[in-house]
């Protein structure tokens, strides 16, 4: 059987996840697709470090030219997180022609426009489907299935660490100091919350979404942006006695003189949009088109696994798309 050779930038959290899905269902993907997807290398910042996925040391390396100089390496999966070098080692492998799949929303947000004319340059595939909502194949379904759409509005609650902080208020009448601290203990908040709770992580889903769905590039830190923190008990209880929840949205909407209009900010939801009952980690993306009308891309948003799958998915599509 043909084999397709993968180079794996960190093997964290999602990197991790990502490795452990090629593993468990290698038999399963290669049967589908008729070509195996072999890990020949994977970056990590330690040989010694604990790692929740058992990953053979043998394929392990602390230098990154080991992969992106390697002839037989023929996609770059990048989840190493942040701008650099992440957005320098994707941009080195794709002039080498090697596919990039990407799960870093912050780098690939920052650089949008550099990467994807770095990819056509080169004419190689550059994947982002992980980048926004987990699992959720929104990206995906907008690049394809949806394309002959003249898209009106793409919303959503893009950031599972404050849609689960919002939810514990409204539920348990809890501050957002306690909740946030509840968040952390259960992993579910980092240690430093600062991108989510202050909505930056929100702003780079959202400048991805905006560039797939009305062609326009906005950089995240030139989206109009408010986080979560200043949200009160009493805000809580105001929004629930007005039957409506609080949520954490980053929306963009083509007006009817066709200015875009985007944010990212706390939004009193209404009992009867779809985004009502989004609750706890889970993430979701809203659209509005003038052939479909309205869509609701709903599930986990986060999580190794999660993550993973999409970047297995990505995987899978290059595959589909150049060997077979």
């Amino acid at each position: 059987m043909e084999q397709v050779n993968i180079g794996l930038l960190g093997v964290g959290n999602v990197g991790g996840g990502t490795f452990q899905i090629l593993k468990n269902n290698h038999d399963i993907i290669s049967g589908r697709i008729g070509i195996e997807i072999n890990v020949k290398k994977a970056l990590t910042y330690s040989l010694n470090e604990e790692r929740k996925i058992e990953i053979p040391l043998d394929i392990l390396t602390t230098n990154a030219d080991e992969i992106l100089g390697d002839s037989d390496i023929d996609i770059i999966v990048e989840v190493l997180g942040g701008i650099e070098p992440a957005t320098s080692y994707m941009i080195q492998a794709m002039k080498s022609g090697k596919h990039v799949v990407t799960a870093n929303k912050a780098a690939v947000a920052a650089n949008y426009e550099k990467l994807m004319a770095t990819a056509k340059e080169n004419n190689v595939m550059l994947l982002t489907e992980a980048c926004v909502g987990g699992a959720i194949p929104a990206l995906t379904s907008i690049k394809t299935a949806l394309q002959g759409n003249r898209f009106y509005e793409v919303s959503g609650i893009l950031n599972g660490t404050t849609n689960y902080i919002m939810s514990k208020m409204y539920d348990d009448g809890s501050a957002y100091e306690d909740v946030l601290k509840e968040a952390q203990a259960k992993g579910f908040a980092e240690a430093n919350p600062t991108d989510d709770v202050m909505g930056y992580d929100v702003a780079n889903k959202l400048s991805i979404l905006m560039a797939l769905t009305f062609g326009k590039y906005v950089s995240p830190k030139d989206i109009p942006t408010v986080g979560i923190t200043n949200i009160t008990k009493d805000d809580i209880e105001l929004a629930k006695a007005n039957n409506t929840k609080i949520k954490l949205i980053g929306s963009a909407v083509l007006s009817e003189t066709g200015e875009l209009g985007y944010s990212v900010k706390p939004v009193k939801i209404n009992c009867d949009h779809p985004l009502f009952n989004v609750d706890n980690e889970f993430n979701a993306v809203y659209i509005k088109g003038d052939a479909f009308g309205e869509l609701m891309y709903y599930g986990k948003g986060a999580g190794a696994l999660p993550t993973g799958s999409a970047i297995v998915g990505d995987i899978i599509s290059i595959i589909n798309n150049i060997w077979r």
